[in-house]
């Protein structure tokens, strides 16, 4: 499963092409835009939440509530669109918006302005913005009604914002989704949302943004899922690249991650065990359900680092891109924290690759036809 994203914030609408879909996938509209209001919450999150209220219109691909193995189209719309039409003058008469001529550091505005020529930093700055991460949540929600019909969960929480850390252990795949979905913060360990709360407040009076980590689990899944005969097929590779993919994010690991480096190989790997109920398994999970770019069976344990978001209410130093002069960074409409929107994109980003990989393993042209063959596969895996 693909998906190719189209518009920008200020553009008409977002638009996402999602193909390679198997037919007979149930799908329902409401649960996609349950994901976008999923996306569209938290504490910390800026002005423009005010204004949108996201909503998915499927424009093809989708008959009487079932994919027909052909790609849908989806679009969101952008309510801030009108801001962006036309702007009239104090005499009523029709300008040109403003340029944006003062990059900001650790955004896609200088680079990407030298890399276009272009001379309005706007032009780049709404498209690389994480409002075209809506698109990227509608798509995601027909790879998760995919795996749900194959038995597969995909599920996220907030571990850290700037330095309120929780602790709770991840490796064995249980969340309580209930109270993730309940706290404004995406965490269930209610001492380190009030911690997170705190910080997020502080860095508001302060001017600043806060970044964290989050953890994305997926549980249900097979073994053999991705390979290890090819780079492009390994499945750490892919997940790996999805979740980069999503503005801010700079760092991915999976299970215990970097803190593998550090311990013997003795405490890194995973014991190998059997019984007759579940067949293979493994007595702990420091790997995260990868092992040789496949999964093990196990729960997928993928964790994600995000910056701050560059945009300041105190800003940075910059340079006018027409001046040459020292200045300010600009200053948008911005969040001073996105982490818990950013960990519902990443389990999107997940769902989409998971998709991929079982449609590559097990055939993508019916649904049907992919459990049987599934099922199949159980079967001779346990003996």
């Amino acid at each position: 499963m693909r998906y190719t994203t189209a518009g920008e914030s200020h553009g008409r609408a977002l638009v996402a092409i999602v193909t390679n879909v198997p037919a007979g996938i149930p799908l329902d509209q409401t649960v996609i835009d349950r994901d976008l209001a999923r996306r569209q919450i938290g504490y910390g999150r800026g002005g423009r939440m005010s204004i949108e209220t996201d909503k998915a219109s499927v424009l093809s691909g989708v008959r009487f509530g079932h994919t027909l193995g052909t790609p849908v189209a989806l679009t969101i719309g952008n309510r801030d669109w009108d801001n962006w039409t036309e702007v009239m003058s104090t005499w009523g008469e029709p300008v040109e918006p403003s340029r944006v001529t003062a990059p900001r550091p650790g955004h896609a505005d200088l680079a990407g302005i030298q890399k276009t020529n272009s001379r309005d930093i706007r032009d780049v700055l709404e498209r690389a913005s994480a409002r075209e991460t809506a698109a990227r949540v509608a798509a995601g929600s027909i790879a998760r009604a995919l795996l749900a019909a194959l038995g597969v969960s995909v599920a996220s929480c907030v571990m850290s914002i700037g330095d309120a850390v929780s602790d709770f252990d991840v490796a064995n795949g249980q969340l309580d989704r209930e109270a993730i979905e309940a706290s404004d913060v995406r965490c269930p360990d209610e001492s380190a949302a009030t911690r997170m709360r705190a910080a997020i407040d502080a860095a508001r009076n302060a001017g600043e943004s806060l970044g964290g980590v989050f953890v994305v689990v997926a549980t249900g899944l097979v073994p053999g899922l991705g390979g290890y005969a090819q780079s492009d097929q390994k499945l750490d590779a892919r997940l790996g690249a999805a979740v980069l993919s999503i503005p801010a994010i700079k760092g991915v690991e999976f299970g215990d991650g970097f803190a593998l480096a550090a311990a013997p190989g003795s405490r890194a790997h995973d014991e190998i065990l059997h019984s007759a109920d579940r067949g293979f398994y493994r007595g702990s999970n420091h790997a995260g359900g990868l092992e040789g770019g496949m999964t093990n069976g196990e729960p997928l344990v993928l964790r994600a680092a995000m910056k701050p978001i560059p945009t300041l209410m105190t800003p940075l130093a910059s340079v006018d891109i027409d001046t040459l002069k020292a200045v300010d960074a600009s200053k948008e409409r911005s969040d001073v924290c996105a982490v818990p929107a950013a960990a519902v994109v990443a389990e999107a980003e997940v769902a989409l690759v998971l998709a991929s990989a079982y449609a590559e393993k097990f055939g993508g042209d019916t649904l049907g036809d992919m459990q049987a063959a599934l099922a199949s596969y159980r079967v001779r895996i346990r003996t």
